[in-house]
């Protein structure tokens, strides 16, 4: 009897973790309106369940998205933060600057869904059939041509916007490789749903799944070798040992190394962007545009979170890094841009540009958190809504085999459509930073933050936006100076859908480059990180 009240009373007790459920909602929500689509596919007949599966993801997303205005209201009115320490023993931060990129997520994830939702484009819709059929057997000739569609997608986008969610508010490592997964394995899968071109798609989801892996590696190897350092994965854990730790600091700089190599993947920044213009190209055009906008922001916000929160104290030993990255990724951006004939492996070679301008801001971050932290945020809300709406002002023109994407096929396209060459002209300048449009204020912050930090590294990327000019002009050039092709493509007129999502993308590109201060103040408002 002893021996049981002794065995009793050495027993640890095991604290249940606090969980603020009301900081978390909007992953919540947008988990619970994945797990319904899920059941839409096995309840609801199909001619009824693209429809639905519409109405769940955007009813969950517009829910998500309130619910992160309500949070953001709360954290900047109460002087404590919004679950901050009290969620899974301080395992995800829910601080401002996290819930200003969940609602960028959220609000370019939506428009995402709307574009995926376009059928009166072509038949159907971009995204194929039936991705289980064998590429050209009469079963995929047949349905290539039919009104069905894979529906799976809008779970698929609603369970990686969900790991983008956690992406940017996780404090601990091994949570931040789970929402890597829980956000990369649906987009493996989403980029070889294309109903036109299969084998380029399948192709493109092959590589991406592939040197995601490897990308994936890397950030778990980082984390283990950080744990062998500090005994932790918790980013504020990290930062302290790096104070009180008599190990090897070997481990660190490896680890932090590794972590922030699978960071940059997910990124798209060079030289970690192989990956990039062949998934772009060969990923159905609403998929690459989620793509190039969701995954950039959540992937910088989750940088922007190890490198503020784990790592502010060896500022001095990761900023060459991002000096090195971020030239490497601004040089070839601009110089390989150059040289492609393909209007979405032009928008791909953009994307590393850009994520090369996003680090200069970055290189900053630590030495004028406020001013140098929203110019990130700013940046990339700006570049994702741009970016967004010149990918599907790509579905709109279109030839016998479906998009013309070749920079032949899109000669004298004023003359066809002046309001799509127009438009595409207006989405072109503000990638290129010409005054006036969004591209330009978030350039222009992002370069001012950095200037005394880093100066010679913003004068490389005026030059690099110099560069990277020739080529979104040349498309400009093209269509209003240039002689139409002899089978010349045709445009389509999108439905309410793609209207929609067209429309709010060139809207908050010319309202940001015409009145940035409302975000520009919300942004400053929110760039705290709470660790």
């Amino acid at each position: 009897m002893s021996h049981v009240l002794f065995a009793a009373a050495t027993v640890p007790t095991i604290k249940t973790p606090s969980i603020a459920y009301h900081a978390i909602a909007p992953i919540l929500i947008v988990l619970g309106a994945a797990l319904l689509g899920v059941l839409v596919e096995a309840a609801v007949p199909r001619r009824e369940r693209f429809n639905a599966q519409i109405a769940v993801t955007v009813l969950g997303l517009i829910g998500a998205l309130v619910a992160v205005g309500l949070l953001h209201n709360t954290s900047l009115t109460t002087p404590s933060p919004v679950g901050s320490s009290e969620s899974f023993y301080g395992a995800l931060s829910v601080d401002p600057a996290g819930l200003f990129l969940q609602g960028t997520v959220l609000a370019l994830a939506l428009m995402a869904t709307l574009l995926i939702s376009e059928r009166s484009i072509e038949i159907g819709s971009p995204i194929v059939a039936s991705a289980a059929v064998v590429v050209g057997s009469p079963d995929d000739k047949r349905l290539a041509n039919s009104e069905r569609v894979q529906t799976e997608i809008f779970p698929l986008l609603l369970f990686a916007v969900s790991g983008m969610l956690i992406f940017p508010i996780a404090n601990n490592l091994l949570l931040m490789f789970i929402a890597l997964e829980v956000l990369s394995l649906p987009l493996y899968l989403m980029a070889g749903l294309s109903r036109r071109r299969r084998l380029l798609s399948q192709e493109a989801s092959l590589k991406y799944f592939l040197l995601g892996a490897f990308a994936s590696a890397f950030f778990l190897y980082g984390l283990a070798l950080l744990y062998g350092y500090a005994n932790s994965v918790d980013l504020p854990a990290i930062f302290n040992a790096q104070r009180t730790s008599g190990k090897s600091d070997v481990l660190l700089y490896l680890g932090l190394g590794l972590v922030i190599v699978g960071l940059l993947f997910k990124a798209s920044v060079a030289p970690f962007h192989s990956w990039t213009p062949d998934v772009y190209q060969g990923s159905p055009t609403p998929v690459a545009a989620f793509m190039a906008s969701c995954t950039k922001v959540a992937s910088f916000g989750a940088l922007l979170r190890v490198l503020v929160i784990g790592f502010s104290g060896s500022t001095w030993d990761w900023r060459p890094i991002i000096w090195g990255v971020a030239i490497a990724s601004m040089v070839i951006g601009a110089i390989l841009g150059v040289t492609q004939t393909d209007i979405k492996r032009v928008l791909a070679y953009s994307s590393i540009a850009h994520a090369g301008f996003i680090l200069v801001g970055l290189v900053a971050v630590t030495s004028d958190k406020g001013q140098s932290l929203a110019s990130v945020m700013f940046y990339v809300l700006s570049y994702g809504f741009t970016t967004l709406a010149a990918f599907g002002l790509l579905m709109l023109v279109r030839d016998a085999d479906g998009e013309a994407t070749h920079l032949s096929q899109w000669s004298g396209l004023a003359r066809k459509s002046p309001l799509v060459a127009s438009v595409m002209t207006i989405l072109l300048l503000s990638m290129a930073g010409i005054p006036l449009t969004s591209g330009f204020i978030g350039k222009f912050y992002v370069f001012r933050a950095a200037w005394h930090t880093a100066g010679p590294l913003v004068v490389i990327a005026l030059l690099c936006s110099a560069v990277a000019a020739f080529y979104y002009l040349r498309i400009v050039v093209l269509m209003f100076f240039a002689e139409p092709p002899e089978n010349a493509p045709t445009i389509a007129i999108p439905g309410w859908s793609a209207s929609v999502a067209l429309t709010t993308g060139v809207v908050v590109t010319v309202f940001l480059g015409l009145l940035p201060e409302p975000i520009v103040d919300l942004a400053v408002k929110a760039a705290h990180l709470r660790g």
